[in-house]
């Protein structure tokens, strides 16, 4: 019996032995093999860690000092990615720990990967972490994303978000009233833009998300900055699977938020369902409109194929995630850019005040602001939110001529294709907003060189909600400020899971 056990102890720890060793060693060394057999240069894959020490290392030095008033922005921001393009070429693999990361820059490639044909592409695996905070559309895959995105298309219509547009003037209103506040005494004041952004995004996207019920909304939301912050301090340190699990005390913390953000959901949910079928609302928000379609859909086919109340709630997570820190770094790189070029902020102006007056913009004045949209449609190619878009290979598949096998993480770097001299001109450093005069399908060379809400079937849903609000704000803000700005302002682009300026936006705004 003794015998029996000790045989089976060595044969279980021979096979943990082999499966370790295929995991760590053996894949990544045969998916190395089979990219370098194609040309593909690049890092040779290091035990484990792959080159998170050389990354940690050039991000680490690159946020160490601000830089000069430029838009040379790249070597700052992704200075591994730069540095591996430069140096194994536009096509190219490095790893993030054992899995290996295949860079391409080239917009033909890179169309195949977003159109996903195939059905071969897929987001990356994510930290669980992560899934605390979200399992709407930007984690979903496969059947169960194609059926949410049908189901949640209609709420962004452009039909319908114009409904939303006096709720967007109502935060941007709110925000310059308070603005007008601090600079009441002496006719101008410094603010940091930052979080006066965050503020306002946050603000507006509780009101189209819930309508009547913003407060709520919002009190949900400001629960949710705080898991954000508990879930990143905590990707930040070495992952350790189950210890999430361990009754720490930001553990704790993290699943109580977790409990009373959905439980709150819940009941904000079930009563707007309620009130729709009662007569007793419209559906005239997010939530409403998204309530609406599921059921209309359930109608029409059958219930299957709604989403169930777990799944609607994780969908009003999702709108806070995708639709208020990426409109709030947008909002504040324009600021900052303008006040970088009062030229271009006086053009603008001077478009808005023609369009509107001292009115606030309704639907129509905002779709005739040709300048303003060059200006924001320059910005995001300059300092795009999300500096790269990820996917990974389920299955081994082929693009143009290079076969990818299964488990390989694709980089598409947003930043670095909107920054190429190639493709955007030897002037693609420069702020030149009248590249977008003809539209963004005339902006550049290639009409996958401008790609900052992605592209393909995977196309950010809330892309016309965005514009719309980021419109909205800047025309209210020119309408009644100008702006430089303040000497304490250091230039210092980073991400934290989006763009964002290090160190804060001051900005000296004086009333007009």
């Amino acid at each position: 019996m003794e015998d029996f056990v000790w045989y089976s102890l060595v044969l279980f720890l021979l096979y943990v032995f082999a499966r370790v060793s295929y995991s760590i060693l053996l894949k990544p060394k045969w998916q190395e093999r089979q990219l370098k057999r194609q040309g593909i240069s690049g890092r040779s894959y290091k035990l484990l860690i792959g080159d998170m020490k050389e990354f940690v290392r050039m991000i680490t030095e690159a946020w160490s000092k601000p830089i000069n008033l430029t838009h040379q922005i790249v070597q700052r921001v992704d200075p591994f990615t730069l540095n591996n393009v430069q140096k194994y070429g536009k096509i190219s693999v490095c790893w993030a720990g054992k899995t290996p990361r295949v860079i391409i820059k080239d917009p033909e490639l890179m169309k195949e990967v977003l159109t996903n044909k195939q059905g071969h592409f897929q987001k990356p695996p994510i930290n669980p972490l992560i899934t605390i905070l979200t399992k709407g559309l930007t984690t979903i895959e496969g059947d169960m994303w194609a059926k949410h995105r049908k189901i949640i298309n209609p709420a962004f219509h452009l039909e319908k978000l114009k409904l939303m547009v006096p709720e967007l003037a109502t935060s941007c209103r709110n925000m310059i009233e308070e603005w007008k506040k601090m600079a009441d005494d002496q006719e101008s004041c410094e603010i940091d833009i930052w979080p006066e952004f965050q503020k306002l995004t946050a603000d507006a996207i509780s009101r189209a998300a819930f309508g009547s019920n913003y407060k709520e909304g919002k009190k949900i939301f400001e629960l949710q900055k705080e898991l954000i912050q508990l879930v990143l301090e905590a990707m930040m340190t070495l992952y350790i699977p189950g210890f999430r699990f361990v009754p720490t005390k930001k553990n704790r913390r993290r699943n109580k938020l977790y409990k009373e953000i959905t439980a709150m959901l819940r009941n904000l949910v079930l009563g707007k369902a309620n009130a729709i079928n009662a007569g007793e609302s419209r559906a005239d928000d997010l939530l409403g409109l998204l309530l609406q379609s599921n059921n209309q859909i359930s109608l029409q086919e059958n219930a299957s194929s709604g989403m169930t109340i777990e799944e609607v709630i994780e969908e009003c997570k999702a709108f806070y995630l995708a639709g208020q820190e990426t409109t709030s770094s947008w909002l504040t790189w324009t600021i900052i850019v303008l006040a970088m070029h009062p030229d271009w902020q006086e053009k603008a102006r001077e478009e808005v005040l023609q369009a509107c007056q001292k009115k606030e913009p309704d639907y129509e004045a905002l779709a005739h602001l040709k300048i303003v949209t060059m200006i924001l449609n320059e910005v995001l190619r300059l300092y795009p939110p999300v500096i790269a878009q990820y996917q990974h290979t389920s299955e081994a598949t082929k693009i143009g001529e290079i076969s990818l096998p299964a488990g390989v993480d694709v980089v598409l770097p947003t930043l670095l294709i909107h920054h190429d001299p190639e493709l955007w001109g030897d002037d693609a450093e420069e702020f030149k907003p009248e590249r977008f005069a003809e539209g963004v399908s005339k902006a550049s060379k290639n009409q996958l060189a401008f790609f900052p809400f992605g592209w393909g079937p995977r196309t950010c849903i809330g892309q016309n909600y965005a514009i719309l609000e980021a419109k909205m704000a800047l025309a209210m803000i020119l309408q009644n400020f100008s702006f430089q700005l303040s000497p304490s302002y250091s230039h210092a682009p980073h991400t934290v899971m989006i763009l964002q300026p290090q160190h804060g936006a001051q900005m000296i705004i004086q009333k007009l």
